[in-house]
């Protein structure tokens, strides 16, 4: 596809994004939160849903589910959402790696039993994670103000166009029966919700504050997805220390003078013998 097509494409997407393009980089490179009070406010309502909610639900979900039956079903909504990340390869240009995912997406689809069994995994065609927010910060795009919405979660103004793109590259939307498609959409909200278990119940127990964990972890998340991948290890200690914690400078290398080795103990004609009296 034109690199000028990919623009204008581009272009449209950011018609949605108001007063993102004016923000300096610290605002939209750091833990930009100018929304803070309206976002914790459906952080605690989101908290309370899944308090009183979908932690029941998941929990009798997963007394009743068997982990490979879990896995085989994260499998089938993983492959029936994977158009999403088809396009986006290509709308960033990733024109190879586009290709592999459509072949995953074939081999999955058919072999893997409508996605149910990853053979294309075993074949050596890997998954991949794109988004339309990762695909206009690649055509720098500013990532904007951090967003909590109900019942979603972290989000922020740049991935927003994802939500509705999501829907409409989803296989399942164009099933077109309501008898299926409801049913399957209750269940992958629980299985998500199942599947993200442990990462909940630690920061419950462990954060400080669980908002500003959730959100410099997300954010960091999205950093390493945008930077290839690649994640700064002050960056992953920032995500274990209180908030406002400076991270501590790394330790300077030990300059230890080297070790003297041991005089040689004397030979047998080195030692002298005293001398006795009446010798």
């Amino acid at each position: 596809m034109p690199k000028d097509v990919l623009r204008a494409i581009a272009v449209l997407m950011i018609l949605v994004l108001p007063g993102c393009a004016t923000m300096n980089d610290q605002q939209t490179n750091g833990t930009y939160d100018p929304l803070q009070p309206m976002n914790r406010a459906f952080y605690h309502f989101n908290s309370e849903a899944n308090r009183w909610v979908m932690t029941p639900v998941s929990n009798a979900y997963m007394a009743v589910t068997p982990r490979p039956v879990r896995g085989s079903l994260t499998n089938f909504f993983d492959n029936v959402s994977y158009p999403n990340v088809i396009l986006n390869d290509f709308l960033q240009g990733r024109v190879v790696q586009g290709a592999s995912d459509i072949g995953r997406f074939v081999v999955n689809s058919t072999l893997g039993m409508l996605g149910f069994f990853d053979v294309a995994g075993r074949l050596g065609l890997k998954s991949h994670t794109e988004d339309a927010g990762l695909t206009l910060a690649r055509w720098g795009v500013p990532r904007g103000p951090y967003l909590v919405l109900p019942f979603i979660g972290p989000d922020t103004m740049r991935n927003t166009p994802d939500i509705a793109l999501s829907v409409f590259t989803n296989v399942l939307y164009y099933v077109g029966n309501p008898i299926v498609t409801v049913p399957l959409s209750i269940i992958s909200v629980i299985n998500t919700r199942a599947n993200a278990t442990n990462e909940i119940e630690y920061v419950r127990r462990n954060a400080v504050d669980p908002y500003v964990f959730t959100r410099d972890a997300y954010l960091q998340h999205r950093n390493y997805l945008i930077h290839g991948k690649h994640l700064g290890l002050s960056s992953v200690e920032k995500l274990m220390l209180p908030p406002g914690m400076p991270v501590p400078a790394p330790a300077k290398p030990r300059t230890d003078p080297p070790l003297k080795l041991p005089r040689p103990w004397p030979g047998r004609a080195a030692i002298r013998r005293p001398p006795v009296p009446g010798e």
